[in-house]
């Protein structure tokens, strides 16, 4: 794989690395993309793709909290992401992320919001526990699931 952009948005996914990165620059203030990150009344308005209603089980945004997210499909089928929160700044968010229709596959996620001429760069990098870990998460989709999330927070923030 390597560095590719898709739509505006930057991945790496460099041969042999345990990590991913995305990137994108958001026309909203970073206190403004970091509070859509940790509003849990927010958070179902633009996580996951657009095909599902996000639902927010847990958000409790600071260092040792926990959050869990569900997406559901049209037949009510659910599917369950969550972690723990390690850091949590206006600056940075660091956070376990576990997929459970596949457990015991955590990554730890840090997303960086660096604010440029009032906009904000996010900067989202997955560690996995391993390359095939990472090899399996981008073969699952993880690049059009990126996307489309990240549109729809850029749909979101003007209304904010």
């Amino acid at each position: 794989m390597a560095t590719t952009t898709l739509s505006d948005i930057t991945f790496s996914i460099e041969p042999g690395q345990q990590s991913m990165t995305m990137s994108k620059i958001f026309d909203a203030p970073p206190a403004l993309v970091f509070k859509a990150h940790t509003d849990p009344a927010l958070v179902p308005n633009w996580w996951g793709p657009r095909k599902y209603k996000t639902v927010v089980d847990k958000l409790d945004a600071r260092p040792g909290g926990i959050w869990r997210f569900l997406n559901v499909d049209d037949d009510g089928n659910e599917y369950g992401f969550h972690g723990v929160f390690h850091e949590v700044s206006p600056e940075r968010i660091v956070q376990t992320f576990e997929f459970e229709g596949v457990p015991c596959h955590v990554a730890m996620d840090t997303y960086i919001f660096e604010e440029i001429d009032g906009k904000t760069r996010l900067t989202a990098i997955s560690v996995f526990q391993s390359v095939e870990d990472r090899d399996g998460m981008a073969a699952s989709g993880a690049q059009e699931g990126g996307i489309e999330t990240w549109e729809r927070l850029s749909e979101l923030l003007p209304t904010l």
